[in-house]
């Protein structure tokens, strides 16, 4: 259980929960630029859902990929469904159009309370941003002020249930789903809180890929309670769809970190044979037992070593490495720094 993997590459059964601490090259890559349009009484909690994705996606991308900005309609303060004033850093009416088109995405943020008659600045607002191609979206019903702004005909869009009556009386040409999400091209729009984190990061991964929505999704949506109201899986290895001899194997190597057992001992605790035992995780987690075993370790230590004061000896113990100089190799090996360096790093 000691031999170091050949790559410093985690598996993908656990590389998303490390991407964050990997110590990556920063690539060159272009900024995407996300506005938020407040409206009074807008939803406080599906607007920071939405916003938390993309500071989510900083940290765990190389580099700054995503930057945001607020704004109010008629001033730049302006008051959440909580009663939160939140000051915006500007207002749509005093939004330079140079600035408007270094936008990628406008993001209009509604709640249950927001007025729902047009507004002429909001309005004029969109149309510009459309016509520079600049994908609009809606929190909540913030898509109907775009149908107010006639950028929703003939389109299909997501809205609060309580509006669904209003908007198919008013914009008989927009198809009123029943769908939380919908994303189309150049348009997003959503019904509510736990549908605007879903929104920005089908958004950011159509700029980014859907590795970085794997990582994000692994810190903001660990509780998230599946359709069937069962909670989904908080380990790889509470997976049901995986087989219950593979998830039997993944409970015991979780429950034996500071005292690893043999692929042997794992082996004839479940009543397999090894061979079988290292079908199983090819089949299903593209690694072997003993690689992700070592990367279950190490990732264990990360976070002993990340959010306790124990010394790297104690880490090393209570994760299982037979001396202090393994344990450091191991964990530069996959961390690209050394534990000390790592710690430093994270109190600096």
């Amino acid at each position: 259980m000691t031999d170091s993997p050949t790559k410093r590459d985690f598996s993908k059964a656990i590389s998303d929960t490390n991407k964050v601490f990997l110590n990556e090259n920063n690539a060159e890559q272009q900024l995407v630029k996300v506005g938020f349009i407040l409206q009074k009484n807008f939803s406080m909690v599906a607007f920071t859902g939405a916003v938390d994705v993309l500071v989510t996606a900083n940290l765990v991308l190389p580099g700054q990929r995503f930057d945001y900005m607020t704004l109010g309609i008629d001033s730049r303060m302006v008051t959440s469904d909580l009663g939160i004033d939140i000051a915006t850093g500007g207002t749509i009416e005093t939004l330079p159009i140079q600035h408007r088109n270094e936008l990628d995405i406008l993001v209009v943020c509604g709640g249950f309370r927001c007025s729902l008659a047009p507004n002429a600045k909001l309005t004029t607002c969109l149309r510009a941003a459309d016509k520079l191609g600049i994908t609009l979206a809606g929190l909540w019903n913030g898509a109907i002020p775009l149908a107010h702004a006639d950028l929703m005909a003939q389109q299909e869009c997501a809205a609060h249930p309580d509006n669904h009556a209003y908007m198919r009386e008013q914009f008989p040409n927009t198809k009123v789903s029943d769908k939380t999400l919908v994303i189309g091209e150049k348009r997003a729009t959503c019904a509510g809180p736990v549908s605007a984190l879903e929104m920005m990061l089908k958004l950011i991964a159509q700029r980014q890929g859907n590795d970085i929505v794997r990582a994000v999704r692994e810190i903001l949506s660990c509780d998230q309670v599946a359709e069937n109201q069962e909670s989904i899986p908080l380990q790889v290895g509470d997976n049901p769809t995986f087989p219950e001899t593979l998830r039997n194997i993944m409970v015991l190597m979780r429950n034996n970190i500071e005292e690893p057992l043999s692929l042997e001992e794992l082996a004839d605790c479940i009543d397999i044979s090894r061979r079988q035992m290292e079908r199983l995780f090819q089949s299903h987690l593209e690694t072997s037992p003993s690689r992700y075993y070592l990367e279950l370790r190490i990732t264990h230590a990360r976070r002993l070593l990340l959010q306790s004061n124990e010394s790297i000896t104690n880490v090393s113990l209570a994760c299982g490495f037979v001396s202090t100089s393994h344990f450091s190799n191991c964990f530069k090996d996959y961390f690209g720094l050394s534990p000390s360096a790592a710690r430093q790093k994270q109190n600096s």
